[in-house]
């Protein structure tokens, strides 16, 4: 089910790193202080965690823990963060958030004001790399 005005109901130029029956893993690259983010997001437009029934919450969150899991592993950072907001786009969708303590932010939000100059290097195809975690454990 698609709402006519949803970003994340008609999404375009998403880097797709993994899609099922009713989720997907994006690499975002369009937050500035978040070197390294990607989104899980439900393929229906719904609001809320409690509008989905368990199992479907299960297999949400499992995906999110997959995901953090395989940041983790190509990543090595020093924090992953998790989030679920939607006040924008009120579709269900979680950030997961590789942080770094010389990141712009650390130990602050990704969307504060940033503290400094972000001196993060990352494998040029971590996303590939990542992609391809998720993809063996599926």
């Amino acid at each position: 089910m698609n709402h006519p005005n949803c970003p994340l109901c008609h999404p375009q130029n998403e880097e797709v790193l993994l899609q099922t029956e009713h989720l997907r893993v994006i690499a975002v690259d369009n937050e500035p202080n978040a070197p390294a983010l990607c989104r899980v997001i439900w393929q229906d437009h719904i609001a809320e965690m409690t509008d989905l029934p368990i199992e479907q919450r299960n297999e949400i969150m499992d995906m999110v823990y997959r995901v953090e899991a395989a940041m983790r592993r190509v990543l090595k950072p020093t924090k992953i963060n998790l989030a679920s907001f939607g006040n924008f786009v009120p579709h269900l969708h979680w950030h997961v958030i590789a942080r770094f303590q010389n990141d712009a932010n650390f130990p602050a939000a990704i969307w504060a004001a940033a503290e400094r100059n972000a001196e993060v290097v990352l494998p040029d195809n971590w996303k590939e790399q990542v992609k391809r975690q998720l993809t063996e454990a599926a």
